[in-house]
C-alpha cells in the first residue's frame, strides 16, 4: 500500500515536488514541511497533479468556489461556465456541489476540466441514490455512505466534505434546545434526517475508521463538515456549533495519527463582533488545522448582496487565522449562480483573502499594493489597471467614465496634478 504524503514526511521522505511546491508558495521547504507534519498545513491536488497547493499555516489565504447542478435548475454545459468563470476570477480550488440525477456525469466533467482542486460533498450523492433508488432522501443506506466516498475518492477528487459531527447526541438535543434557524447544511440537514428516520447513529461517527481506511488509502484530504453550523448570526457559538466543533477536534487528532491530512470547516452566520473569537475558539478545539471557513456572513438582511456580508467576515477571519475562504455569491439564499454571481463571488472573497494576507504579513500580498500605489501615484493607468484584482472590469470603467485623459472623478483637480503643479511653480521661481 502506497503510503500518504503525511506519512512520508513522517520517515524523511520529502518529495521533489513539495520543494518545488514550496517556492511556489513562498514558504521555506522547512517550513512546509513542519507545518504538514504538525497538522497545520495540508496539499490539495499533489496526487491528482491538479495543483497542487498548500492551505494552511505560513501560505496566503485560498478561496473556494462552488458550482454545482441542482434538482430543479442547471445543467452540464452551464456548470462548465461557471467553472470557467471561477478559474478566470483565479479561485484556488472549486467544489462540485451536484444534486442532479446525472451528478456521476457532471464529475467527472469537471474533474477533467479543472486544472486546480476539485473537492465533493459525498452525502449529495448518497442522497441523490436514495431519492431515485428507494424513494425518499432520509432513505440512505449505511453502507452506501462509504461506497461512495470511495467510488469519489477513486474518480479523482481532491478533498471531500463530510459530516462526522453531527451526532445522535446533538440531534436529539435539537428539541430541548430550539435554534432560531435550525440546521441550514443541507449536508448536516441531510444526515440528520437519517438519524431521525432510522434511529441510527451517523455512520461516519460510528465507523469512522473506516472512512480512514479509505482516505488512507487515495491520500484524500477530509474537510470535516460543520453541518451543525450557525444560519443565523442569533445562532452563533451555541451550544450545537461548538459542541460539533469539539467533536470535530477529536476526529482531526485521529486522522492525523492514522497520517491522514484533514481541515476543519466553519460557520457560517457570524456577527462580526464575534468572528475573531468564533476563529480562534475552532483553533484552539481542533489542533490548530486548516481552517476553512464559508463566510461567515455578518447579518443576515442582505440577500442578493451576500458576497459583501461574506468577504467582511471572510476579511476578520483570515485576519484572526481562518486559511480558506468558501466564496459567497450575490445569489445566496435566493437562487442558484449564474456564471456572473460565481465571478463576482470569486472577486470578493479574494479580496478579502487579500486584505487577510497583509495583516498576516506575506511579502507578496504587501508588495501588490505598493506597485499598484505607486502606478496610482504616477497615473500610470496601463499599469494600474494591470495590477487591480480585475483588469477587465477596471479598464471598462475607465474607458467608458475617462476615456484617454485625465480621470474624470477629480479632473482638473487631481490631486497628483495638483502637487505636481506646485512643483513645478516652484521651480520657475526659483529660476527667476
Amino acid at each position: 500500500m502506497n503510503k500518504t504524503l503525511l506519512q512520508e514526511l513522517r520517515q524523511g521522505i520529502i518529495p521533489e515536488w513539495l520543494n518545488q511546491l514550496a517556492e511556489k508558495e513562498e514558504i521555506s521547504l522547512n517550513n512546509l514541511v513542519d507545518n504538514i507534519l504538525k497538522g497545520e498545513a495540508v496539499v490539495l491536488g499533489h496526487r491528482t497533479n491538479r495543483g497542487p497547493m498548500v492551505v494552511g499555516k505560513g501560505v496566503k489565504t485560498k478561496v473556494n468556489a462552488n458550482i454545482g447542478a441542482s434538482t430543479l435548475t442547471s445543467n452540464l454545459e452551464t456548470e462548465l461556465r461557471k467553472l470557467k468563470a471561477a478559474l478566470k476570477a483565479k479561485a484556488d480550488a472549486v467544489m462540485d456541489l451536484s444534486l442532479a440525477e446525472n451528478i456521476k456525469e457532471i464529475r467527472k466533467k469537471i474533474l477533467a476540466s479543472s486544472p486546480v482542486p476539485v473537492g465533493t460533498v459525498p452525502i449529495y450523492e448518497e442522497a441523490t441514490l436514495a431519492r431515485t433508488k428507494r424513494g425518499a432522501t432520509v432513505r440512505l443506506d449505511a453502507d452506501e455512505f462509504f461506497t461512495v466516498i470511495e467510488d469519489q475518492m477513486k474518480d479523482g477528487v481532491d478533498f471531500v466534505t463530510v459530516h462526522c459531527g453531527v451526532t445522535k447526541r446533538l440531534v436529539e438535543k435539537l428539541s430541548e434546545k430550539p435554534r432560531l434557524a435550525g440546521i441550514v447544511s443541507r449536508g448536516g440537514a441531510i444526515t440528520a434526517a437519517y438519524i431521525k428516520h432510522t434511529g441510527n447513529e451517523n455512520p461516519l461517527y460510528e465507523y469512522y475508521d473506516r472512512l480512514l481506511d479509505i482516505a488512507e488509502k487515495y491520500d484524500c484530504v477530509l474537510s470535516l463538515g460543520d453541518g451543525m453550523r450557525p444560519g443565523a448570526i442569533n445562532d452563533a457559538s451555541d451550544f450545537f456549533e461548538v459542541g460539533e466543533q469539539e467533536i470535530l477536534g477529536e476526529l482531526q487528532k485521529r486522522a492525523f495519527e492514522r497520517g491522514v491530512m484533514t481541515m476543519i470547516e466553519g460557520p457560517g452566520h457570524v456577527p462580526l463582533h464575534l468572528v475573531a473569537e468564533s476563529v480562534k475558539r475552532i483553533k484552539a478545539l481542533t489542533n490548530n488545522a486548516p481552517l476553512y471557513l464559508l463566510g461567515p456572513l455578518v447579518t443576515d438582511i442582505a440577500p442578493g448582496y451576500d458576497h459583501i456580508t461574506s468577504a467582511i467576515g471572510a476579511a476578520v477571519a483570515g485576519m484572526s487565522g481562518a486559511d480558506f475562504i468558501c466564496y459567497v455569491t450575490p445569489s445566496e439564499h435566493l437562487g442558484l449562480p449564474s456564471e456572473q454571481d460565481v465571478f463576482d463571488g470569486v472577486i470578493a472573497s479574494r479580496i478579502a483573502a487579500h486584505a487577510a494576507d497583509i495583516t498576516k504579513g506575506l511579502e507578496s500580498a504587501i508588495k501588490w499594493d505598493e506597485e499598484l500605489s505607486i502606478a496610482r501615484r504616477d497615473l500610470d493607468w496601463d499599469r494600474q489597471i494591470a495590477l487591480s484584482i480585475d483588469p477587465e472590469k477596471a479598464r471598462r470603467i475607465r474607458k467608458e467614465r475617462s476615456g484617454e485623459g485625465a480621470c474624470t472623478m477629480c479632473g482638473e483637480y487631481c490631486v497628483f496634478l495638483v502637487l505636481k503643479d506646485v512643483e513645478e511653480i516652484n521651480a520657475d521661481l526659483v529660476k527667476k
